[in-house]
């Protein structure tokens, strides 16, 4: 007996404390949409629809210079976006151009970087001389 009535006296605070946060969570809630004046709202909502990039974009398929500009992350314009067809693995030497699965863009070809010696693990990577390529690390195990 005295185990059911701790069971329904902790049931009730548990009830009671969560309906507490959940009105002042709501009340919170309306104080903070009613202290923001209409015109802010407004303003930042008109601010972040001009971030859009689909809306008068400099795409580099209008403008191909775009690509060529400091922080771009390559020179050439691949389907609207810049890329760097020698080392972008979907887009390797030309638009399109797909490396497999364990393979890389190495100089515009895709290599095997599992097993190539001259690109053991990632571009440019030798193994020495007499020793091979394997799992992408040189003379493994």
């Amino acid at each position: 007996m005295a185990m059911r009535f701790f069971f329904v006296v902790a049931f009730a605070v548990a009830m009671t404390t969560s309906l507490a946060l959940s009105v002042s969570s709501a009340e919170a809630d309306e104080r903070s949409t009613a202290a923001a004046p209409a015109s802010l709202s407004r303003g930042i909502s008109s601010l972040l629809a001009q971030d859009n990039p689909t809306r008068g974009s400099m795409t580099c398929d209008r403008f191909p210079r775009v690509c060529r500009a400091s922080g771009s992350p390559g020179p050439d314009c691949c389907r609207r976006q810049c890329v760097n067809v020698m080392s972008d693995s979907q887009n390797c030497g030309q638009c399109g151009t797909k490396c497999r699965f364990g393979q890389a863009c190495c100089g515009g070809r895709c290599v095997n970087v599992m097993y190539d010696p001259k690109n053991c693990g990632g571009c440019k990577k030798r193994c020495k001389k007499g020793t091979f390529c394997q799992y992408g690390m040189c003379s493994y195990a």
